[in-house]
């Protein structure tokens, strides 16, 4: 007998994904488009939006949907630019109902040579970025009485990653913001979660963790033995969003194959 289910149903639902042209962001776009959503993704590079929009939006051709996903030119450092973008998703698909805070980057690099700027650029981004975005978003949910903002995390919001202190430090304040919104917005209908990955290859880390030392320290701090993937963090956020994560409000989702339950860690699989 097939499983009938509406619960992770997001049909009529329009999303709004931060950094959603690569990497978790286009994950969770893809994943939320799929499960009946409209998808509006932003990031800073025109060029490369509209090449993801353009891949996404084949997905309306194989469900026979009209258009399904559009992109917009999206810099989370100004409040302007996520206060346009909030505007397009609502002119374009006719509504917005869940937002998901993706943008991001990192700099590893020993703390002694972190310089302030780099330090408040990445604060600037994964935690004001994500305020900026929920703002502008929060006055449509708050007037419609419902809406979903999903904020990524990270396993470092938890434990420290040797020589990305201030990445580390954005990402805890990140667990401190989503509190804060689901504490007080909650009242407005609006809910809010985080989600903090594991370990998930993408270009943003790539390079510091395939093949590297780095990289078989935290296989061997992982039980299931391997990293991650998008589309295991897109299923997180599509529960998020979704009627059954209707009475989930400011918690964190691990997504991180056990790296965070894992202590003394001799029983890895592999």
């Amino acid at each position: 007998m097939a499983v009938k289910t509406s619960m992770f149903d997001l049909t009529g639902k329009v999303a709004l994904v931060t950094g959603g042209a690569s990497g978790l962001g286009k994950a969770i776009a893809e994943a939320m488009i799929r499960h009946g959503a409209k998808v509006l993704i932003g990031s800073r590079t025109q060029a490369k939006v509209d090449a993801a929009a353009k891949e996404l939006d084949a997905i309306a051709d194989e469900t026979g949907e009209d258009p399904v996903a559009a992109g917009v030119a999206l810099d989370v450092t100004s409040g302007g630019s996520a206060e346009r973008a909030v505007r397009k998703a609502v002119d374009l698909f006719g509504g917005l109902h869940i937002v998901v805070n993706a943008a991001g980057h990192t700099v590893k690099k020993p703390t002694f040579d972190l310089t302030a700027d780099e330090f408040n650029g990445l604060y600037d981004t994964h935690v004001t970025g994500s305020l900026r975005v929920a703002q502008a978003a929060g006055h449509i949910f708050r007037e419609q009485h419902q809406g979903c903002i999903i904020n990524i995390a990270s396993m470092g919001s938890y434990v420290d990653l040797i020589e990305a202190a201030g990445y580390a430090a954005a990402k805890n304040a990140v667990l401190g913001l989503t509190r804060s919104l689901a504490n007080e917005w909650a009242k407005y209908g609006i809910r809010t979660n985080a989600i903090a990955p594991g370990v998930i290859l993408t270009d943003l880390n790539r390079s510091f963790v395939e093949g590297t030392d780095r990289g078989r320290r935290i296989l061997e701090h992982t039980p299931m033995g391997r990293y991650g993937t998008g589309e295991e963090v897109a299923g997180a956020a599509v529960f998020l969003a979704s009627p059954a994560g209707a009475f989930v409000n400011g918690e964190t989702v691990a997504v991180d194959g056990g790296f965070l339950a894992c202590g003394i860690g001799d029983g890895f699989a592999g």
